[in-house]
């Protein structure tokens, strides 16, 4: 491709690929094993140990196309949640041809975007993840804008160690983010009308045992209800701890019916499966269950309750790895930061649907400047890329795509990525479904 690095075009081919740690993997060798993503077959051992994802990324003009490169890290085992990540974190950042991304930006800002710059400085303001949850995972919450500063400034000031257990905020960023199912996905998110969790409770045959827990959820009123039984919960000891071994029991009776209260039953069988006995199975029958059917999404916005409970997705956040949980957890649950961060106001979960923008392309909508998400079904004359004016990051879900800029070719297998600097004028072809994060500032 002797002409990848003309102006205004594609200027330099390098491989980019996640970087390995614990509970990452690469992104084909279990895209392989979702159902959104044919052909059905694993990879083999070798393929495993592949690094699939491909980068076209704007470097110094006039520097030639990098070699292909295979990773010797091998998957990790017996994991209840695969993700892998594509971004500049400086805490965990992608890597372009062996240099981190995080270390790219900063030799070359231009690749983020002059808007983006502006808003945010010189630093990708997105990550775009793969997620595969086999089963829940922990309640957890973001931080707004605000409170992600002050948090950080704090601990800073308090001098905890960025890797400390007890570390709440490990950057000064927000995480809004939003998840695209790729095959049927379940999660949590935000929290049921009290009332209704009550009736709920008492439908379950339980509501006399749980008065103690769970009374003001008809004796107060909305978010306050909610804030004193979740919080209450937090602490069981002793033998109110043992009141989740009640509900399971009772979720026993329940979990072949129909509707509402069947599903209740069955997420509480389904949490105690995986934290038995937990008291924070109490805190996560407070939440609205939402299944995604492949292309529906959730958008989760700061102080946004919330716990991906299975299945399979893409997701686009904020550049943050700010996590402050709230149960179902070995790690530090640090319950004074709830009381700042969660938003307990009740409401019917939405789920967000894509729009079609153009031929071919289908965007999610959300309210961030951090970011913007599109969904791409290439076709045989090319479907342009959208995102001009951000650095964009694109990955093949789907099939096998050719990005075409020009006369310049590049082959996307599925589970690869690549990395499209502002002013790249790019089309998809082939039969391929890729998803693009861009900044929402362009």
């Amino acid at each position: 491709m002797a002409s990848a690095y003309r102006a205004n075009n594609i200027d330099v081919i390098r491989p980019l690929r996640a970087v390995d740690g614990p509970g990452r993997v690469p992104l084909r060798s279990w895209l392989d094993s979702t159902t959104a993503c044919a052909p059905r077959t694993r990879v083999n051992s070798e393929d495993a140990r592949c690094s699939c994802c491909t980068a076209l990324s704007s470097t110094t003009r006039g520097e030639p196309p990098t070699p292909y490169r295979r990773s010797s890290a091998s998957p990790p085992t017996a994991v209840r949640s695969r993700s892998t990540r594509l971004g500049a974190h400086p805490l965990s950042p992608s890597e372009v041809d062996g240099e981190k991304l995080d270390a790219v930006i900063a030799a070359e800002p231009w690749l983020i975007g002059e808007p983006s710059r502006k808003a945010f400085g010189d630093q990708l303001p997105y990550l775009l993840k793969v997620l595969s949850a086999r089963h829940a995972l922990s309640l957890q919450v973001h931080p707004s804008r605000d409170q992600a500063r002050e948090g950080y400034d704090r601990e800073n000031a308090a001098g905890i160690a960025m890797d400390a257990p007890e570390r709440t905020y490990r950057d000064d960023w927000p995480k809004p983010e939003i998840l695209v199912a790729l095959d049927e996905f379940h999660t949590l998110s935000g929290f049921r009308d009290p009332r209704r969790t009550a009736s709920l409770f008492e439908a379950l045959g339980v509501s006399d045992e749980l008065s103690s827990v769970i009374g003001p959820l008809t004796e107060r009123k909305g978010s306050a209800a909610l804030a004193e039984v979740f919080l209450d919960v937090l602490s069981l000891d002793g033998e109110r701890a043992k009141l989740s071994e009640l509900v399971c029991a009772a979720a026993m009776r329940h979990k072949d019916d129909e509707g509402e209260l069947g599903d209740f039953a069955r997420t509480v069988l389904e949490l105690d499966e995986v934290f038995p006995a937990d008291p924070g199975i109490l805190a996560a029958l407070l939440m609205n269950r939402v299944v995604l059917q492949p292309g529906e999404a959730v958008f989760v916005p700061a102080g946004h309750m919330h716990a991906h409970l299975r299945g399979t997705g893409i997701e686009v956040m904020a550049n943050s790895d700010n996590v402050i949980r709230g149960g179902l957890t070995n790690k530090h649950v640090d319950v004074g930061e709830l009381v700042k961060v969660v938003d307990f106001s009740s409401g019917e979960p939405e789920v967000t649907r894509p729009e079609a923008v153009a031929p071919g392309v289908d965007r999610y909508p959300t309210p961030c400047p951090e970011f913007d998400v599109w969904r791409i079904t290439g076709a045989g004359d090319g479907v342009p890329v959208p995102g001009e004016g951000s650095a964009r990051e694109l990955l093949v879900v789907s099939g096998d795509a050719e990005l075409v800029a020009g006369e310049d070719r590049l082959s996307l297998p599925r589970g690869a990525a690549a990395l499209l600097a502002p002013d790249d004028v790019v089309a998809l072809r082939g039969d391929a479904v890729a998803f693009v994060a861009a900044s929402g500032l362009r």
